[in-house]
């Protein structure tokens, strides 16, 4: 990228925008998210982390806003968004319920970008029954082996969605168009796209993934 902010389209391109969910986009989970970040963090801490998310979000429209996009040769990549057929009717009632991510979308979408869906609904069915059980889990005299299983079963969740996701940038953006991918800080695709797809990451800020 050049000092302008100027993206010079290649055979196919794709900006990564990392990201961190508000509450917003938890859906159904969302007040026990909040309940047990509340437990761990505590509500001074937890109001912290809630202004941080929504500064990070002013930041990603601001670098976003500054690009020179032609939008109706852009597609949108959303984190969580499956591949359904009700893609818009999902950003559009996310972005009522108050998420920032979404409403950006909106945003975009009309300007002329195409929303696409992006993830497999199995996976994603899979790893929301996961989360459930783990918000829901009251035993506290759990043994390791549990939370070593679950953790397991996170990570080859995390790795067959990255694969999906992948697949599906892959096999979708075309030649002469832009992505934009919208995609948790978790996940680790750089080394799973077509070569000829030249990757942006406009965002300076990094987040530790091992935290």
């Amino acid at each position: 990228m050049n000092s302008d902010n100027h993206i010079e389209i290649q055979k196919r391109t794709l900006i990564y925008i990392p990201i961190i969910h508000d509450q917003a986009d938890m859906g159904n989970l969302r007040e026990s998210v909040r309940q047990a970040a509340l437990r761990k963090l505590g509500e001074k801490t937890w109001r912290r982390k809630v202004k941080l998310v929504d500064q990070i979000w002013t930041e990603s429209e601001m670098i976003i806003d500054n690009l020179r996009l032609s939008f109706d040769a852009v597609r949108l990549y959303q984190d969580g968004l499956p591949v359904c057929g009700r893609e818009i009717d999902i950003v559009t009632d996310l972005a009522k319920a108050g998420s920032r991510n979404h409403r950006l979308l909106l945003r975009l979408m009309e300007k002329g970008a195409t929303v696409m869906g992006t993830e497999s609904a199995e996976l994603l069915v899979e790893e929301y029954q996961l989360f459930r059980s783990i918000l829901n889990s009251r035993d506290s005299k759990k043994t390791p082996k549990i939370d070593e299983c679950r953790k397991a079963l996170s990570e080859s969740l995390l790795e067959r969605r990255d694969r999906y996701v992948a697949d599906r940038i892959n096999s979708t953006l075309r030649e002469g168009e832009t992505g934009i991918l919208f995609l948790g800080l978790l996940h680790n695709l750089e080394k799973r796209f077509d070569k000829d797809i030249k990757l942006i990451f406009p965002m300076k800020w990094t987040v530790d993934k091992g935290g």
